[in-house]
């Protein structure tokens, strides 16, 4: 069996090892047609990495954004993979949580980027991403 090992800021693994049907517990099976491929060929190793994009600290300052913005109660565990659905959010909440971290990070979050934000990790990471653009644009 692979190992896995993440780099993620609040990733907690699903299983430790496979269930009765071979699959790992709590994730799905995607299918994927390669004409030339029978597997994925970069996936031979016997090891699985998890990385992610956004650093922890963003993450923690989404997670407190999120957490004030919805006022959750302390006792609401927040990770990174939490959704806003989950935690209640209708599109006027997500907006909200959204102008608020453009005003903490001075950045701008285009609309059809604000549309598809469904959890902390996808924010964390567009997080990273404009404020590395912005970075660029004004070297």
């Amino acid at each position: 069996m692979a190992s896995v090992s993440a780099t993620c800021p609040g990733f907690q693994p699903l299983f430790s090892h496979s269930n009765k049907t071979g699959r790992a517990a709590g994730l799905k099976l995607v299918s994927v047609g390669w004409a030339k491929y029978t597997g994925f060929p970069s996936l031979k190793a016997s090891r699985f990495r998890v990385s992610c994009s956004a650093k922890p600290e963003t993450v923690d300052k989404v997670i407190e954004i999120v957490r004030k913005q919805l006022a959750l109660k302390p006792e609401t565990v927040l990770t990174s993979e939490t959704e806003f659905v989950e935690l209640g959010a209708d599109s006027l909440d997500t907006v909200e949580i959204v102008m608020t971290l453009e005003e903490e990070f001075g950045i701008n979050v285009e609309e059809e980027s604000s549309q598809n934000i469904t959890s902390v990790q996808e924010v964390a990471d567009l997080i990273e991403k404009l404020v590395q653009q912005k970075a660029q644009g004004e070297s």
